[in-house]
């Protein structure tokens, strides 16, 4: 008798599967996204993927366009009871932890108690789970039950949601206390903060302008704690230095978004499309016209491409340059 362990996909399908017929998720309600899965089970987007195609090819949820992945109606509930509607949330609970819960009027596609700060939380929520390509007016109102009509009382077009719930992210950022004394140290520590905001909410980094600067309050407080201790150097300066810095971060940051659609499109993560390119990579190296290439022993040798290392390598040769321009120019205004 096989006593292997099923598949982790097949383990994440049963346990969507045993909320289904608890009635813990509803016809119509959202199944837990790709992103989701990957937060709460600790698995590949790939694995993840392939959970979410194993319950469609079971009838068990069904692609919404500009929803998600949803319960599919498929009459009674398992244990007999009816079939009930709760919007909102990509798992059970979720819509009460952000004080989300159904009143009066959820019957009739509205809900009491709809300001601004409940739809930047919703974009956010949906812009982590499913990308900021997901997200619509029309997606964020469906998380309330509301038409799109309804949002625009708040917030006056996706513009400026978007640029709340990027400027709302920023918020979250606690700042060290007490703060580093010296600069580098304290260059440094802003840079990571931004870091590990980007890895929380990948789309942040792609939202971002530099030559289109959005006015986001929240974000220049970062930016200002940053550099509070570059006094040295006149305020243009400064803010030369404190944009390098970002452009390194948020540069570096981008492809965490671009590398979560990539391994939903392909259908595999990262240690995956590596391996299927290897063979042509071998190839095209072992022609000898790439020496440097040539001299590594794998094309990802230890970790080279990923991005925790190319954030820490680039961050580390960007403040020594910070620091030879700080020794030779100290003082003196820029041109």
């Amino acid at each position: 008798m096989d006593r292997s362990p099923a598949p982790p996909y097949r383990r994440i399908v049963a346990e969507i599967r045993r909320r289904i017929d608890a009635g813990e998720l509803a016809a119509g309600d959202r199944v837990p996204s790709t992103r989701r899965i990957t937060q709460e089970w600790g698995v590949a987007m790939a694995t993840a993927t392939k959970a979410l195609t194993a319950l469609r090819q079971d009838g068990l949820v069904r692609a919404v366009p500009g929803v998600g992945t949803v319960v599919a109606d498929t009459g009674a509930r398992a244990d007999g009871g009816p079939q009930h509607r709760v919007r909102g949330g990509d798992a059970p609970g979720h819509a009460l932890d952000h004080g989300d819960a159904p009143g009066p009027g959820d019957a009739l596609g509205t809900r009491p108690g709809l300001s601004r700060e409940r739809i930047v939380r919703a974009g956010v929520r949906i812009a982590d789970a499913e990308g900021l390509r997901a997200l619509s007016m029309r997606r964020v109102a469906a998380e309330f039950g509301a038409s799109s009509m309804a949002l625009y009382r708040h917030v006056a077009n996706k513009e400026e949601l978007v640029m709340l719930m990027a400027d709302a992210t920023f918020a979250e950022v606690e700042l060290p206390d007490p703060a580093p004394p010296h600069w580098r140290a304290r260059m440094e520590a802003g840079a990571r903060l931004q870091w590990k905001l980007y890895q929380r909410h990948p789309w942040v980094a792609q939202y971002l302008s530099l030559t289109r600067p959005q006015p986001m309050p929240h974000a220049m407080v970062l930016i200002e704690w940053t550099m509070a201790t570059m006094t040295q150097f006149d305020p243009l300066t400064r803010l030369r230095l404190a944009m390098t810095l970002l452009n390194h971060v948020r540069g570096t940051a981008v492809s965490l978004e671009e590398d979560l659609e990539a391994e939903q499109r392909t259908g595999m993560d990262r240690e995956q499309w590596m391996a299927s390119l290897e063979p042509e990579y071998e190839r095209i190296i072992g022609s000898g016209s790439f020496p440097m290439y040539e001299g590594i022993n794998g094309i990802d040798d230890a970790g080279t491409l990923r991005l925790d290392a190319m954030f820490e390598f680039g961050l580390a040769r960007l403040l020594d340059g910070f620091e030879m321009f700080n020794e030779g120019r100290e003082g003196r205004p820029a041109r």
